[in-house]
């Protein structure tokens, strides 16, 4: 047998093992777990940081105001330095729309160590702690609520007992960029981070989606957030990793009426959106760089080679196998494409997507490496390791 050979063997195998044995990562049926709506509603307190989001409040901020919940709700915008006017228009918006009352705070630079998100964050926080909430949501600025969106959480949350209740936001989807990139970061995502696995007791596997985060207040003093998780890059993850090293219980899966209002048009704007954290999910370390690096060439783009060098050479076992592979990658992804609505032809192209990915990971680490520091929104961390990771 052939070195070609073997090694599309290996990635045929590592792709059934994928298929069975990675938590169904494939799947998209992981929504929000049954409910049950309590007898007395909890207070909620809504912390949404903001840095120069003029162009999306609109469209975003409206949905908040407008939620129907039963209960005392409040929304806490803190405007994080913006030059855009963003809490300006913040209150414009909450004048002309009504509903839920609005507070719009400002928390000044962010000391040493601290992301300029989780500062602002911190700030909502301690703003919210005047209102004694049972549960605090903290979403991004560009996402935008269905009106039974708090409801719906607040009552899965009080079914399942869950200290953390998390939907990933439904990305925009609409240029052939976003297209090709959007539905593959969810893929990717729940690869490492399996959904079934998350919300299992017991499972070390923790993770969240920023985009919307229902959090127990007792259990947000309790795992210190986020004064635990102050210079993390990603951190919806560090956010559910603290909330399970702390004994709580954690729930993420799709949103259905949850969705992301930021435009990425460009693959310049996308790959800023990876690569600005992609090594940092490394832990800035050159071994797992190195690793996701084989890793991504050995299940992504040995198929597609396989496949072309078998059938150029004559090795039909090599192209079968290779396009056995190539096969099960683009079913797996079928069902995220449904999830988003889209047309199946991105599904065959993962392969070139996964390259994308990989292209835009070696991107961040030579940025780390260059030692230029991270931007973002006009502020430059002078650590790579304290880029927020924000929307």
């Amino acid at each position: 047998m052939s070195a070609l050979l073997w090694i599309t063997v290996v990635s045929l195998a590592a792709w059934c093992w994928l298929l069975l044995g990675q938590g169904f990562f494939w799947r998209t049926d992981v929504r929000l777990p049954p409910r049950r709506e309590p007898e007395a509603w909890p207070s909620v307190c809504v912390v949404v940081p903001a840095r120069d989001e003029a162009a999306v409040l609109p469209a975003s901020l409206p949905s908040l105001l407008a939620q129907d919940y039963p209960g005392r709700a409040e929304v806490f915008l803190i405007d994080d330095g913006s030059t855009d006017g963003t809490g300006e228009l913040a209150r414009e918006l909450a004048r002309r729309q009504g509903g839920l009352p609005l507070t719009v705070g400002s928390p000044g630079e962010p000391p040493a160590g601290w992301t300029g998100k989780l500062w602002a964050v911190r700030h909502g926080i301690g703003l919210a702690r005047a209102r004694d909430p049972e549960y605090l949501l903290l979403t991004d600025a560009d996402i935008a609520h269905a009106p039974d969106s708090l409801r719906a959480l607040v009552a899965a949350a009080h079914a399942g007992g869950f200290d953390v209740v998390s939907q990933m936001a439904r990305l925009r989807v609409e240029s052939v960029w976003e297209r090709l990139v959007v539905p593959a970061f969810v893929y990717f995502f729940a690869q490492l981070y399996p959904f079934r696995w998350i919300g299992r007791k017991g499972s070390r596997t923790a993770a969240a989606a920023g985009g919307c985060v229902l959090l127990r207040a007792e259990m947000a003093e309790k795992a210190r957030i986020p004064d635990a998780i102050r210079h993390a890059v990603i951190d919806d993850v560090a956010l559910a990793r603290a909330v399970k090293g702390a004994g709580g219980h954690v729930w993420l899966g799709l949103a259905d009426r949850v969705d992301s209002v930021r435009p990425y048009p460009r693959l310049h704007d996308l790959w800023r959106m990876v690569s600005r954290s992609a090594y940092a999910q490394l832990r800035h370390n050159p071994l797992l760089l190195l690793g996701t690096v084989a890793g991504l060439a050995l299940v992504y783009l040995v198929p597609p080679a396989a496949v072309v060098a078998g059938a150029a050479d004559g090795g039909t076992a090599t192209a079968v196998l290779g396009a056995l592979a190539w096969a099960l990658m683009a079913g797996t992804y079928v069902p995220m494409l449904r999830y988003y609505r889209q047309p199946m032809w991105p599904a065959p192209l993962l392969p070139f997507t996964a390259l994308l990915y990989l292209l835009m990971t070696v991107d961040s680490a030579v940025q780390h490496y260059r030692g230029r520091g991270a931007a973002w929104k006009g502020r430059t961390y002078a650590r790579p390791d304290a880029v927020p990771d924000e929307g």
